[in-house]
């Protein structure tokens, strides 16, 4: 049985002090801010998807059918972020949120819990989230780009269009007939 390495035991005792920690070529302050920014990103699609589905839940009015399916689309939508975000903060070498605690304490989307909410507020609350969630994504689009963090870039790239596009459906329809959508 031969001895092992210094390089091996230094590798070995590392892995011992911290567990969790995923190699990975990318610098320390780099896997600190991309865990940070992905981890408020997470949870802000968790506040999301249980508004969304609140929402869906507590639909009510003429338009009941079309916009209890545009909601329950879009939280199925959200919803399947919340793993790759996670993931992906996992592979590089960060930990993510472990509770409902830890998403009520990052979450920057606020809870509605109101006992009724009429039908086109829901969808203009929803549509103003979503804005905010796309503009929080191009922040942390920002910072992986600084770090040449490619993969979480193209990531990021996608969930923006798919949040513009759930912004669009739900502008055109909470339309009052104004043309505003306010």
């Amino acid at each position: 049985m031969s001895k092992k390495s210094a390089p091996d035991r230094d590798a070995l005792k590392r892995r011992q002090a911290a567990p969790l920690i995923t190699p990975t070529d990318l610098p320390h302050p780099a896997t600190r801010d991309i865990a940070a920014g992905m981890n408020a990103i997470l949870a802000d699609v968790f506040a999301l998807y249980l508004k969304t589905k609140n929402f869906h839940w507590h639909m009510s009015g003429p338009h009941f059918r079309d916009y209890h399916l545009l909601l329950d689309e879009q939280a199925d939508q959200i919803y399947a972020m919340a793993d790759p975000i996670a993931e992906r903060v996992r592979k590089l070498g960060g930990s993510t949120l472990r509770s409902i605690g830890h998403i009520a304490r990052t979450q920057r989307i606020k809870d509605n819990d109101a006992e009724f909410v009429e039908p086109l507020d829901m969808l203009a609350e929803l549509r103003e989230d979503n804005q905010q969630l796309a503009a929080r994504l191009r922040e942390v689009h920002n910072v992986v780009d600084e770090y040449r963090d490619i993969a979480t870039a193209s990531l990021i790239e996608v969930w923006i269009d798919e949040t513009e596009r759930r912004t669009w459906f739900l502008f055109e329809s909470s339309r009052r007939g104004d043309g505003t959508g306010h």
